[in-house]
């Protein structure tokens, strides 16, 4: 009677069978088992959409089936499913190290069993579990994203990063905290150089600062609104003065405008504003006393606490608005 093999590749010899070579043949058996205690392999999935067994070499070492971790590699071009044997019944840590934003999915060679799949970005580890169910392997996947212990567990790492020592960054089970006026430090593409945030060395309570859910416009920047809640807001340093205005237009925050009213009435429509924006303009000939200047509220906005609009008869008349609130909306800045 012929050996037989396992799901692993480890030889299982019939009684009488391989005189002679038993020895060589049971430390290969020895060799398979120590490298799915604790082998590692990087195996290439490289290619487009389709499936790949997992490398299997019957009573033979360096198959990837029978080594404990797993690192697929290569560039995917296409969603990529991974097989097991059939019957396999193990568990692996596996890293998703592919180029390209695919799926790679785990199953059993055949069957309708559990699989695992990794998402278009996810290049995380993943440990998982072969149930070896016959005929209907399934794979299940055994969480790792939470520290042990519970909520009460800390992970520690010492100011060069490295696990334990000092104590210097703390999860809590809900929050990761720098202690010791520590600074949170994003390095660049070779970590030669970082951007650091870091506390004042002093603070008299606890501060959140909530940020906006867009990524806002250019030229804006991060406002507060007393309460840690950011907003992005059009107000810059300076004003950004306009070309020359002979006609209606609808103001933007944070811009100035020359408006010249020589061959007739011109109208400023105001927009919607936000905590200290401003829009100033001026008597660009010298003509608002024969053809007036017209702000706008625009149907939304109040001027000076009214919804009515604002006419400038004043020859060379200049000023700025700024808008407070939704009571009293666009103030005149200069009287």
């Amino acid at each position: 009677m012929a050996s037989t093999y396992t799901p692993l590749g480890v030889e299982l010899m019939a009684t009488g069978e391989n005189a002679g070579t038993w020895g060589t043949k049971t430390n290969t058996n020895l060799n398979i088992i120590e490298q799915i205690s604790g082998g590692y392999v990087e195996l290439s999935i490289a290619g487009g959409a389709g499936t790949q067994a997992v490398d299997k070499t019957d009573g033979g070492t360096g198959s990837a089936v029978a080594t404990r971790v797993i690192k697929f590699t290569g560039t995917i071009s296409g969603n990529r499913v991974i097989t097991y044997p059939v019957l396999t019944e193990n568990f692996y840590l596996i890293n998703n190290g592919t180029s390209g934003s695919h799926t790679v999915q785990l199953k059993a060679a055949s069957g309708s069993g559990a699989t695992v799949t990794w998402g278009t970005g996810d290049k995380d580890w993943k440990l998982v579990y072969f149930d070896g169910v016959a005929t209907n392997t399934g794979v299940y996947e055994i969480a790792l994203a939470s520290p042990p212990g519970g909520s009460n567990t800390q992970v520690q790492f010492n100011n060069s990063g490295a696990f334990g020592g000092s104590e210097n960054l703390v999860w809590d089970g809900t929050n990761l905290q720098i202690g010791d006026q520590g600074d949170l430090r994003l390095g660049d593409a070779d970590n030669s150089h970082y951007i650091a945030l870091q506390a004042p060395a002093t603070v008299s309570s606890n501060v959140t600062l909530t940020f906006p859910a867009t990524d806002g416009d250019a030229d804006q920047f991060l406002q507060t609104n007393g309460s840690g809640v950011l907003a992005w807001s059009d107000v810059s340093g300076g004003t950004s003065w306009q070309a020359v205005k002979t006609s209606t237009f609808t103001a933007v925050a944070g811009e100035g405008y020359f408006v010249n009213t020589t061959s007739g009435v011109v109208t400023m429509n105001l927009p919607a504003g936000t905590l200290g924006n401003e829009i100033s303009f001026v008597d660009y000939a010298g003509t608002f006393d024969s053809n007036t200047f017209t702000i706008a509220a625009n149907g939304s906005e109040k001027i000076n606490g009214s919804t009515a609009d604002l006419t400038v008869s004043v020859e060379r008349a200049a000023n700025t608005l700024v808008y407070t609130d939704g009571t009293q909306g666009w103030l005149l800045k200069n009287n």
